[in-house]
């Protein structure tokens, strides 16, 4: 079996583990609300051996424990300063994963209960108070209320549901057969996916395909090894900003997010990927509203930001320097416009910005209209408009496409016109994009060559004479000519239909004669 192959395996046996223990916890609570629970536990576990491991590697040359170390008043300080300098955070002995799975397992002797499990949780924060880590640390277990009264309505009721989850949780392997995989991050991304099937809209709020993210993440980094910066002002869960971290190296990550239980996601998600708290920074605040990372540019951008949402499109933004320049703002109802100028202004003059957006930014007027004739005619920074299938988005069926933009253009006397909509894997629930499709996207925006019915590099005068109209079949003819209909075969066809009916009706006159009817 190939390296690929048992990591398929192990991934799949990995997802079954999890979805078995979201089945504990489905009779209690619904999806949106059973997933904070499960992905809190598994980043409990995540901080919990983190500081195991580092505080077993401190110590093994004095040949203590991490619980010895800990009840020694002169080795309590010095460890305690090293955790905290190298991980942000602490978790004393007594509240270690480990410690209320060896309590579990004891059983009758000594049992796990779900308070001393909460006490944990608040040390974690507690211990980052007033250090450099307090910001990516604090409030991010809110969402995880171990004091719920859907987990049981006593004491011993919560601790027995949730000590099933942990035994659960403690079960997933790390290593198997000589193929190590990411094993937390993998569940992590999993189990969002799984949320965001089962939740409906609020799903595409948190979570991005991992095919599309991964489109995206290859476009801002082509001929890249390295990336300085890269940054998400809708980051949701962060797994678009990750994405970009397995295409090239990438030193520092930046994301905003407005919803504070997906602002929690992104920063669980960014640690439980082995990014350390001093090379991230994410918001929580209106992108928009209350743009936290003004004055700074960035090497690559990515985002999936809400599509048509409504926005405040007050007056005071017709000075703000993200707005300033295009004579128009967005429209309330529609902010699609109003998040890519935000990005824009946040690119680097050698950087790369690729977004999802609804299909109607690449052909509705008025303001928006104004503001793509901009882009086009007087920066000359679109690059690229890609076509994706319908129905392969969380939450919402509709064709969606990515524009790409670049403020100092390679080609900039054309834009590719790529209409990938057919090419797709259809699923029950929503469809699916293959690493095929994928790669042919990428190679094809790369290339940038023509190819019949699906892309098309179109010069600036073709889209001037298209008044900017970027609907892509006006680029990309993928008209099907049908075959001629051969009349004298039709009327063959119907002939014969005529003399079945008539061969029937005799059968059918003569049953009845012989009943008498």
């Amino acid at each position: 079996m190939s390296t690929s192959e048992k990591q398929r395996q192990q991934q799949a046996e990995l997802h079954k583990k999890l979805w078995d223990m979201a089945n504990d916890l489905r009779g209690q609570m619904d999806a949106s609300e059973f997933k904070d629970y499960i992905l809190g536990l598994i980043f409990y576990r995540y901080l919990s051996e983190k500081v195991e491991a580092r505080a077993s590697k401190l110590l093994k040359e004095d040949d203590m424990t991490f619980a010895e170390a800990w009840a020694d008043a002169e080795y309590n300080e010095s460890l305690q300063e090293y955790l905290i300098d190298e991980l942000g955070y602490i978790i004393p002995p007594e509240y270690l994963f480990s410690t209320f799975i060896a309590e579990i397992e004891r059983g009758e002797k000594s049992e796990f209960d779900i308070e001393t499990l909460q006490e944990g949780v608040k040390a974690i924060e507690a211990s980052t108070m007033g250090k450099e880590s307090q910001e990516d640390f604090e409030n991010l277990f809110d969402d995880m209320d171990l004091n719920s009264s859907r987990l049981g309505r006593t004491v011993k009721a919560r601790s027995t549901l949730i000590a099933k989850v942990l035994v659960g949780i403690a079960g997933i392997p790390f290593l198997q057969d000589d193929v190590e995989i990411d094993i937390l991050g993998d569940a992590y991304e999993y189990m969002i996916s799984q949320f965001a099937a089962n939740a409906g809209k609020k799903a595409g709020e948190f979570y991005t395909p991992q095919q599309v993210s991964k489109i995206l993440a290859k476009i801002v980094t082509a001929g890249k090894e390295e990336i300085r910066d890269v940054y998400d002002g809708t980051c949701g869960s962060g797994s678009l900003l990750l994405r970009v971290g397995r295409e090239a190296k990438v030193y520092n990550y930046y994301g905003q997010e407005k919803v504070s239980t997906t602002y929690n996601l992104a920063r669980m998600n960014m640690l439980l990927h082995d990014v350390p708290y001093q090379r991230f920074d994410i918001k929580n605040a209106d992108t928009l509203e209350e743009p936290q990372h003004l004055g700074q540019t960035f090497e690559a951008i990515v985002a999936n930001p809400p599509y048509s949402a409504k926005w405040s499109a007050d007056a005071k933004f017709q000075d703000d320097e993200r707005f300033s320049n295009y004579a128009k703002l967005a429209p309330k109802s529609k902010a699609d416009f109003a998040f890519v100028q935000h990005f824009i202004h946040h690119l680097d003059e050698k950087g790369t910005f690729a977004v999802v957006l609804p299909h109607g930014v690449l052909f509705r007027g008025a303001a928006e209209g104004v503001i793509r004739k901009y882009l086009i005619e007087d920066k000359n920074y679109l690059d690229a408009v890609i076509g994706l299938p319908a129905n392969i988005f969380f939450g919402t069926s509709i064709p969606t496409c990515i524009l790409v933009f670049k403020k100092c253009r390679k080609h900039d006397d054309n834009v590719i016109f790529i209409d990938a909509s057919s090419e797709f894997e259809k699923g029950k629930n929503q469809n699916h994009l293959s690493d095929e499709h994928v790669e042919k996207i990428v190679a094809t925006y790369l290339s940038r060559e023509t190819i019949d019915k699906y892309a098309y590099a179109a010069t600036l005068d073709e889209i001037r004479e298209n008044d900017y109209n970027l609907n892509i079949p006006r680029y990309v003819d993928t008209f099907e000519e049908e075959e001629p209909v051969d009349l004298d075969e039709v009327a063959k066809q119907l002939e014969a239909i005529d003399a079945e009916i008539a061969k029937v009706d005799e059968e059918l006159a003569a049953y009845f004669k012989e009943l008498g009817v």
